[in-house]
């Protein structure tokens, strides 16, 4: 039964952009209030095809098309879905963002893609769920949360533990003081990965458009060692695995303390363990210092040593205790008595619910995961990996948005866009 559809209202705003020979006005969306919303899933790997499960399973939504630049990815992605012959595949997501009856993307690309494709998404009239980290650099994560501020809409970050009832519970448990004053928290982060070894530089195969794939990033040479999933560990598209499983951790240390940009932050890491094609690090600890507490982040990925019980994890230490929120849900010790679990861990679909639910009643304002608390979580990655990258302590300018007397740190903030594949005006 085809529901009855409403038109899109057409927005005062001036905002006009062309991004590879297209152009696009921004506009807000339809109102879905009473809809069914149509969602596009945008980057069909592992993470993207989550995505389609999840918002598929929703009644009030419909995934009504896949896009990505591999083609065995998008076909894989259309199969999870219930409506797979009916699901329209693309290539190029432009062709998404023209598209009027979409109401919704998710992006699941490669981090150097994020932001841009998300402020794109926006001026074309969309609402977005941007996975984790939300920007590639600090300085295009600024750009993608006042885009969202000035056409009012909902951004969700793909940091799901804001959704997770559990952690919700056990946050306000925390800074209602039961644990009296809060004086630490640890990102733990630990896995056991598998080296990647070294590949030569190779052909693109014959099916895949890897300019596209490649767009913001500097031209280089195709290799399987910087395409799927390993483009992780190239500063030219990921963050190391502090921007791919860290930023969650850190997003819950960060939360749990009440605090948002650091004072300073100091980092150390490198290749430690693995000797192949990884640029990232392999072993990072970084220090966020505040004005009455500090954050740290430790990352291994080389072990399956649990650190406190915990792979991954947060602790965070009290005066009278402390509180754990890892894979086994979340666990309070008040000194000299046992541990005791109050709750369970994150939610994904609960994340992707809270979404729908605001883009349905057009209110950003009830997002549990809003693109500027994301933004803030994905800057402190980049913080850590910058301090790694140049050697010594950093001091943040939150209100500038730089790095202060430190020119090569300041490289860092920013990047160079490949001609044609520019940021655009907002």
């Amino acid at each position: 039964m085809e529901l009855k559809r409403r038109t899109f209202l057409q927005s005062t705003g001036k905002g006009i952009f062309s991004t590879s020979g297209i152009l696009f006005t921004a506009q807000h969306a339809r109102s879905a209030a009473n809809d069914r919303i149509r969602h596009a899933v945008i980057g069909n790997g592992g993470q993207g095809r989550s995505h389609c499960k999840a918002f598929s399973r929703l009644d009030d939504c419909e995934v009504a098309a896949v896009c990505d630049v591999d083609p065995e990815r998008r076909a894989l992605a259309a199969e999870t879905l219930p409506n797979s012959s009916h699901v329209a595949q693309y290539e190029d997501f432009h062709k998404i963002l023209d598209d009027h009856s979409i109401d919704t993307v998710s992006i699941a690309t490669p981090d150097h893609w994020h932001a841009p494709i998300a402020i794109m998404a926006i001026l074309a009239g969309k609402h977005v769920y941007v996975e984790k980290p939300c920007c590639h650099t600090i300085c295009e994560g600024k750009l993608l949360v006042e885009a969202a501020k000035k056409y009012n809409k909902c951004v969700q970050h793909g940091t799901q533990s804001r959704s997770g009832q559990g952690i919700i519970d056990a946050i306000k448990f925390m800074r209602e003081g039961n644990l009296g004053e809060v004086r630490m928290a640890k990102a733990i982060n630990h896995q056991l990965r598998k080296p990647i070894g070294r590949t030569p530089d190779a052909t693109p195969p014959n099916s895949v458009n890897y300019d596209l794939w490649l767009g913001p990033a500097p031209l280089r040479p195709f290799s399987q060692n910087r395409w799927h999933y390993n483009w992780h560990w190239h500063w030219d598209y990921g963050t190391g695995d502090i921007g791919n499983d860290g930023i969650h951790q850190i997003d819950v240390a960060r939360w749990g303390l009440g605090v948002g940009f650091p004072k300073t932050v100091t980092a150390i890491g490198g290749q430690l363990f693995y000797d192949d094609d990884h640029e990232t690090p392999d072993t990072q600890v970084v220090t966020y210092e505040y004005d009455h507490c500090y954050l740290l982040y430790e990352m291994r990925l080389w072990t399956d040593y649990k650190l406190e019980g915990h792979d991954n994890g947060v602790v965070f230490y009290a005066d009278k205790g402390v509180l754990e929120v890892g894979r086994n849900g979340c666990e309070v010790t008040f000194i000299g008595q046992p541990k005791k679990k109050i709750g369970e861990g994150s939610d994904f679909g609960e994340n992707i619910n809270n979404f729908v639910q605001c883009v349905k009643a057009n209110d950003p304002s009830k997002l549990n995961a809003p693109i500027d608390e994301g933004f803030i979580s994905a800057s402190l990655c980049h913080l850590g990996n910058i301090g790694v990258r140049v050697g010594r302590k950093l001091h943040f300018n939150a209100e500038h948005c730089e790095i202060v007397n430190d020119s090569e740190a300041n490289r860092f903030v920013g990047r160079e866009y490949r001609a044609g594949y520019e940021l655009p005006k907002i």
